[in-house]
Order: C-alpha cells, then structure tokens, then sequence
C-alpha cells in the first residue's frame, strides 16, 4: 500500500514516510492508494476478536508486511493498549433500548484521542530505532521534533504517548487560557526533559496555523525533522477505525436478531478526524447507515450539510454578532474573536477549520470526477479540484461545492448543530434516566444530535454515540449542569484517583507571548537539537 497527498502531487509514499511525514509539501493530506475491501469471511472470523486482534487485522490491510511484519505490528498494537484501564480498551455501553455509547476515554490521559497517539508514539519509536540501528558505528543518530496544537486533549494525548522516548523532543502550543485547567494541568505536569509545552496568546486555529507554517518552511523542517500529532497524520486516523469494528462486534453480542439492526453512529467532532475514521470503516465494508457528524456552534461542519458551502463565517447569518456562550464555558475558554470562533461547553471542537474534512472532499471531488475517465485521470481530476478548493478556503475564507458533490455527501453523512444550553440540558437528561450516566459535554453533543435524528430512524435502527472523554476533564459544564440535583456528588460519582491533587503539582510551560511563527522557531530552536534530514509529522 503507498500514499499520495490529496491535492494531486505524484510522489507515492510508504507507510512509513506517511508516518514520518504528515503533511504533504504542497500542503495536503496523505491517504491511501485505495480503500482495501474486508477479507470475505471477516464477520465470521472476526466475531470474537479483541480489540489488539482487531487492530492487528485492520492495519494489516495499510501496512505491507515488508515494512513491519505482522509480529513487530503485534508487539507494537500490544504495547500501545497495554496502558488502558478497561480489558475492552473502547467498551460499549447501553444507555437505553435503542441508545449506546462507545467509551474511547480508557487510555492514560482519559480521552479518545489516547487510541490514536499510544500507537503513533510507538510507531515514531519504532522506525527511528530501525533507521538508527542500520548506522554505521559513530554516525549520528536520526532524531524526530514533533510539533502539534492542541485545543485541550491531542497534546496531553501526545505527551503521554512520546514522553521520554529517546531521540524524539515534542512541542505542543495550546491557546493560553482556553482549555480547560485538567487539561492544562495534564500537559504542564509532564516535567519529562523531551517535553515542551508552549502556551500561545490566541485561538487554537491560530495554533494550528503555526503549526502548519513550520511545515511549509521546508529549510527549518529539514533542519529539525519536524513531525506532527495533529490528526492530519494517517495513522491517527487509521489506528481509530479499530473502534467502529469492535462496537460493531460487541452491539451484535447484545441484541438477539442481530442482522435484522441497522447501526448508526454519530460522532461530536471538531477536526472531522473520528468521525473520517467511520467512513473509512464504512468504504472497507463495515455496514451502517449515514454517520452522524455532531457539531457545536462552530459549526462549519453543519452548515456544509446544509448549503454546500464550506465557510468559516456563515454568510447566511443575519445576526449582528455571536451570541454569548451559556455560563459554566470557562473549561474552555476558546472566546469568541474576530476569527469567528465561539466560546462554547465542549471546548475541544472549538475549532473554526476542520484539518480533516480535506480528505472527505477529495473523495467526493473523485467521485464527482467525468465518469468516463480511467482512474488515474479522476484521481489528478481530484487532486486539481481538491487544491482549488482549499485555496479558495484560504483566500476567501469559503468556498462553495456544486449540488452533486453535497448530494454526494448527504448519501453518507448527516449533521447536526448543538447549542451550550442543548449540551447541559443532556448531561441532565442521562444523568436522570435510568442509566444514571454522567456524560462529559462533547458526547452530550453527540448524545443530543442523536436524540435529534432518532424520531426520523427506522424501528430496527440502534445509534452508537462516540464517548470522547471522562467527564472529569470538564468539572465546570458537568457541575453546572447537574447541581441542582441532590443525588449527584462531583468527587464521589467523577472524579477518578489519577485527578486528585493533578492542579497542584509542579509544572513546567513556556509563554508564547502573540501567534506568530517566529517566536515558536526560537522556542524550538533553542531546545531541539538539529536533525539534518526530511520533516515529519503527528
């Protein structure tokens, strides 16, 4: 299997240097040469898999065994799990007859974003220690400065998965003072001497932008190798498909007449990273029905579902400004500016881009390509329209997609719009119900778009909600949402032993004082040691 960018260059890539690269040069995001198909006989042979078994089948269909056989991708995938509270690694959880919800938030920093970065830190380990155990004797070793931005949970997620791991430093920027104080705290307190979290003046799409600019630079990625977390990088989005099966699995041990159910997922996203991984599920073969794409009032997601037009600022809004976010944000205080981002109660998809969703476009531009062109001609066909596009989102800040390429959409995909008051309204809603559950609020935006939809679904239909984090991570919105009900206790029904005490330990953060590239170069460039060799990417 070899990579290509999504905006037509012709250079084909091995896994590997996907890994290794993240972000294409011109600017696009690798993905694979095809879909692969499931083996025939995998809804029988893989029934009763777990989730390391599962995994090991699933990236075996990207991964060529000549580049890591199928026993290093064992020892790899075992590692990586091995550091999960619960023997299912992502269990499934019934809420109701016809509701469930798909836990990702068992890893070591208690988020879904665990499942993706344990895997990628061992896979960066991994094939630098190969590269390096082929030097001769003396040579320099090849090292790696991974470079991410994160709204609250991909950096803590990345630390834990690359702290103290030889030849890799690692740089996270998060936006100062918009995440929430777990969050912080998680990535501050890593005091490892490879990690180095900066806090940046500005918005996470202002971090993102920085990171995307050091990419460019193709002097400075050079010079330090640079690789990057984001789930701009393949194996994220790969090692995440995983998931979809198990649910899949684990829903038809429960249900009697299990092949009469129809699944439906619906996934609160930001970046369109999860939620890709279900479509990517979906093309190899695994039935569903369309999936949920659950967004907050950044919502740029919703509103390409409903108009075609992929914006970051609504032109359709006749509103003189923002509203005001429902008290109880300050979890993540991703304000609202004059970039068009929203402060809101589930601060991890306070996003005004999604990074991700350039993968789905291409796959509507090929498929909306002349039909009678061979497949080589389509994929350029796509490469020239997906590159279009994206400039046309950075030039003008939108860009709109012919009917056909929505309609293209809507066959696989559906979406909805949650506001903060919504969001609290559903904690209180689970929380009360006879599953007495506590959801943290990026799944209560899953939980609610999901109530949306599921009048509309028919009787067989069963929804699969993406639980993406411990509600501990969000104290204030779970709090407000559920004090005035004299059976809930914070420390007693949320808090887990790995919190407690977490604010006040020792930390160690570098002040970033505006967004601007050239002060994250001099941070990195004072603490990274020099690479000599092409850029990487998480």
């Amino acid at each position: 299997m070899k990579y290509f960018s999504t905006r037509g260059a012709d250079q084909l890539l091995s896994f590997e240097e996907t890994v290794l690269a993240g972000l294409a040069p011109d600017g696009g995001l690798y993905i694979p040469e095809h879909v692969p198909a499931l083996p025939e006989d995998w809804q029988t042979a893989w029934k009763d898999y777990s989730f390391v078994d599962l995994s090991v089948e699933v990236l075996s269909l990207y991964i060529s065994p000549e580049e890591i056989s199928r026993e290093e991708l064992r020892a790899l995938v075992q590692k990586s799990y091995s550091t999960f509270r619960h023997p299912d690694i992502t269990p499934l959880k019934k809420l109701n007859e016809k509701t469930y919800v798909l836990e990702l938030f068992h890893g070591p920093t208690f988020a879904f974003k665990d499942v993706a970065l344990q895997l990628l830190g061992n896979l960066f380990e991994f094939f630098l220690k190969r590269r390096n155990a082929r030097k001769a004797p003396g040579e320099k070793p090849e090292k790696l400065t991974v470079v991410g931005a994160t709204s609250g949970d991909t950096g803590s997620a990345a630390i834990y998965g690359l702290r103290n791991k030889a030849n890799i430093s690692i740089f996270i920027l998060h936006p100062k003072g918009r995440v929430s104080p777990i969050q912080e705290a998680q990535m501050t307190t890593v005091t490892d001497a490879n990690v180095h979290n900066l806090a940046v003046q500005g918005t996470f799409d202002d971090c993102q932008d920085i990171v995307k600019s050091l990419f460019a630079d193709r002097e400075f990625n050079a010079t330090h190798r640079l690789g990057a977390v984001n789930s701009i990088n393949w194996a994220r989005i790969l090692a995440q498909t995983v998931y979809y099966f198990l649910s899949y699995f684990h829903l038809r041990r429960q249900i009697p007449n299990a092949d009469e159910i129809e699944v439906q997922y619906v996934v609160p996203t930001g970046n369109f990273g999860d939620v890709l991984a279900g479509y990517y599920a979906k093309r190899m073969g695994l039935p569903m029905s369309r999936l949920g794409v659950a967004t907050n009032e950044n919502d740029i997601l919703a509103r390409f579902w409903k108009s075609g037009a992929y914006e970051k600022v609504d032109s359709s809004s006749t509103a003189p400004g923002a509203s005001e976010p429902a008290s109880g944000a300050s979890d993540g205080k991703q304000a609202a500016d004059a970039s068009g981002v929203k402060e809101t109660l589930s601060p991890a998809m306070d996003i005004l881009v999604s990074s991700n969703f350039e993968r789905l476009l291409w796959y509507l531009a090929y498929e909306g390509a002349a039909q009678g062109d061979d497949a080589a001609s389509r994929k350029n066909a796509a490469g020239a329209t997906l590159a279009d596009w994206m400039s046309k989102v950075k030039s003008d800040g939108r860009v709109q997609v012919p009917v056909s390429v929505l309609e293209l959409a809507r066959r696989d995909f559906f979406a909805e719009r949650v506001s903060d008051e919504q969001t609290l309204e559903t904690i209180r809603y689970y929380f009360e119900s006879d599953a007495h559950y506590i959801a943290d609020p990026h799944t209560a935006v899953g939980l609610c778009a999901a109530r949306t939809v599921a009048s509309q679904n028919p009787p067989r239909t069963r929804q699969i909600v993406l639980s993406t984090a411990h509600p501990a991570k969000f104290s204030e919105a779970v709090t407000r949402a559920l004090q005035r009900s004299p059976s809930f206790d914070f420390e007693r029904d949320v808090l887990p032993p790995e919190f407690k005490g977490l604010l006040e330990r020792e930390r160690r953060v570098i002040d970033v004082e505006a967004p601007r590239v050239e002060l994250v170069k001099q941070v990195i460039e004072r603490f990274a040691e020099p690479a000599g060799e092409v850029g990487a990417s998480v």
